[in-house]
């Protein structure tokens, strides 16, 4: 019988991978033309999205259990500079971000639910972590891919509207 520290730990993987699916589904709808498009000059792109999702992502789970989530070495605010040439370019930051995630996750075992790591000198259960990183990505992934929709109607996995099936 599984420990409920062991269904967090895989109901959470399974979140995440949800997540990163929803993303990948929504790229492979879009151009490079259709990443780099804004609202107005104060919205953020798909790409620019992306880019502050791995930023967030390449620092928080890097050496998580050991070093603190806000790397030295990560320069937030470049994150919100468009970049990323093509969608293959931004598609390539994207998986690496994934990876770095679930190479983390992964091999977590339920007695690390509740370890302490620190994000900018402040104490988290490992726990925190997963459920704020979480719910944080899958809002930008979700708001991102609205705007692209006003401008680019896309395909959706949500059951239309009278859909019970």
């Amino acid at each position: 019988m599984n420990s409920v520290a062991e269904n967090y730990l895989e109901s959470t993987r399974k979140q995440f991978a949800y997540y990163k699916s929803l993303g990948d589904k929504t790229f492979a709808q879009l151009n490079d033309t259709a990443i780099h498009w804004q609202e107005n000059e104060d919205s953020n792109s798909i790409s620019i999205i992306v880019k502050h999702i791995v930023g967030n992502m390449l620092s928080r789970w890097t050496n998580f259990l050991t070093e603190d989530g806000e790397k030295e070495w990560r320069h937030r605010d470049t994150e919100f500079e468009a970049t990323y040439k093509t969608k293959a370019e931004m598609i390539a930051a994207w998986e690496k971000g994934w990876q770095c995630l679930f190479e983390a996750i992964n091999p977590l075992q339920a007695e690390d639910v509740s370890r302490i790591i620190y994000i900018r000198n402040q104490g988290h259960t490992v726990c925190l972590l997963y459920t704020s990183d979480a719910a944080d990505d899958s809002l930008r992934v979700d708001l991102g891919g609205r705007r692209i929709i006003k401008k680019y109607p896309l395909q959706s996995e949500a059951a239309a509207r009278g859909d019970t099936t």
